[in-house]
């Protein structure tokens, strides 16, 4: 097994050559400058749906009507049962080399998988028909497969048009209800960004590289089930802010007792994520996690993408069972740091404890790269806010009371300037959240190893599923042979329960 991040900073991918993902970007990398609209101005969807209201909800509804299917049409896959594998990719669809770095090691553990689940975010900035093109097809005109898709805050911003098209078929968006006049539906729909317009030949050669009907992304709908032998994976569509419609809500409720599969949430917005615990809304009432938590519907995990890294929760119920929560959004977009994160054990979430917590990248690497980025984008010398990643390590442990993962981040000496320098880095902004978010996920973007992007593979019997989180460093070294970063297994246990059995347990 390849050395991974865990291990040492050479399996982090600190010490390497580029692997080949620069010769799958077929368009250059557009500089970021402050007072460029144009990413601002393509996702105000977001700011309006937040400022004045999310229609979204009602914009579903309109979508499933002109689809005209029922509960049954979405269900698909369906199988008696056996063996089956697949992947999973979370927030694909940035186009540039940080998507590319992901490709050959993804491909590289294809064999033998049934399909590509995309959980989140295919198409960054703001979705459309013809940004498919880049984003999607040509990246993955490698996979055998067919590939499945939850849909992101991101394929909404041009009314998930390109989304509908591409993988539910729908041709025409249904049209929008009229809002009365100076209201604040009115204001918003004044201001909405409307999809643009595909060009024919560009639709021409887009499915001509998925022409063989068994790779054509095909699903019934933006929310679906899939029979995945011996499970049943349920993908949800939570819209702009993360809530579920209530239609959508009852079909969740009923497809999750429909079955008596073990079961796997696959959402575009994680339940855990950065120390957080965020149910997911349900129009109407109740919360998406109230579902999962049901005994009686079986589910053993869910997983979500959004935010750009790998964060693992076993999660301890009141009755004694353990459901694992997933964030897995490390599939092509910027990263988002996790030095951010807290430890876990003081924030006060039930269930959930550090010791049994993992994220990549790991904490120290997070806070070592931030440190080069804001040095080279502020243009600084290296020697002044640099914090080379095993002494980021002991720093981040200091701060958080817990010991550094790598064997020699414990032992690595710290000097007063890398001291500074962190507690610098902490005050910072990073990524950014919400209106800082466009302007922070452009300005430190970067292309070069280490990356940390990440992908899942999933392999699921009768007698277990195994969950193996897969390392995509950018590294020629590594793009072959990716290290394996996580790796679960759930078995039966009594009644109808699983046991999760972490890799470090």
């Amino acid at each position: 097994m390849a050395s991974s991040s865990r291990d040492s900073v050479q399996g982090a991918g600190w010490e390497c050559g580029p692997g080949r993902y620069a010769e799958l970007v077929t368009k250059s990398d557009r500089p970021f400058h402050w007072l460029t609209p144009a990413p601002l101005w393509q996702s105000r969807n977001d700011r309006l749906a937040r400022r004045f209201g999310d229609p979204t909800d009602d914009r579903r509804r309109a979508w499933m009507q002109a689809l005209g299917v029922d509960d049954t049409d979405l269900v698909v896959d369906p199988s008696p049962g056996g063996r089956i594998s697949f992947l999973v990719a979370g927030d694909t669809g940035e186009g540039d080399a940080s998507q590319m770095a992901v490709v050959p090691p993804l491909l590289s553990r294809q064999d033998g998988t049934a399909f590509l689940l995309i959980c989140s975010d295919v198409i960054y900035p703001a979705g459309g028909i013809q940004g498919y093109e880049e984003k999607f097809f040509r990246p993955y005109a490698g996979y055998d497969g067919p590939i499945y898709a939850v849909p992101g805050n991101h394929d909404w911003y041009d009314d998930a048009t390109g989304f509908m098209f591409w993988f539910c078929g729908a041709e025409e968006a249904p049209k929008r209800p009229r809002a009365k006049p100076l209201s604040r539906a009115w204001i918003r729909d004044l201001l909405w960004r409307s999809a643009p317009k595909a060009n024919p030949e560009a639709v021409a050669r887009m499915r001509a590289l998925r022409e063989t009907p068994g790779r054509r992304p095909s699903q019934p709908a933006p929310y679906l089930a899939i029979d995945a032998g011996p499970l049943r994976l349920v993908g949800i569509d939570t819209g702009i802010c993360g809530d579920v419609d209530r239609d959508q809500g009852a079909w969740l409720q009923r497809v999750s007792r429909g079955s008596p599969r073990p079961k796997v949430l696959f959402t575009g917005k994680p339940i855990y994520v950065d120390g957080e615990y965020h149910p997911g809304p349900i129009e109407g009432g109740g919360t998406v996690d109230d579902i999962v938590r049901d005994p009686a519907n079986n589910y053993i995990a869910a997983i979500g993408g959004d935010i750009h890294n790998y964060q693992r929760y076993p999660v301890r119920l009141d009755d004694g069972r353990t459901l694992l929560y997933l964030v897995s959004g490390g599939g092509g977009a910027f990263m988002h740091e996790t030095h951010s994160i807290p430890n876990l054990d003081a924030s006060g979430l039930a269930g959930v404890d550090e010791e049994h917590f993992r994220l990549y990248p790991l904490r120290g690497d997070s806070l070592s790269r931030f440190s080069q980025l804001y040095g080279r984008k502020l243009w600084l010398p290296r020697a002044l806010l640099f914090i080379a990643p095993d002494q980021a390590a002991a720093i981040v442990g200091k701060r958080l009371g817990i010991a550094p993962t790598r064997t020699r981040a414990r032992e690595a000496p710290t000097t007063l300037r890398e001291r500074i320098a962190a507690r610098i880095l902490f005050w910072l902004p990073g990524r950014g959240r919400r209106g800082l978010h466009l302007p922070f996920s452009e300005w430190l973007d970067w292309n070069q190893p280490p990356m940390f992007k990440s992908f899942l593979r999933v392999d699921a019997g009768p007698d277990e599923v195994h969950i193996r989180c897969f390392a995509a460093t950018g590294c020629a070294s590594q793009q072959d042979d990716p290290p394996v970063e996580d790796s679960l297994r759930a078995r039966p246990g009594p009644g109808n329960t699983w046991e999760w059995v972490l890799a470090d347990d």
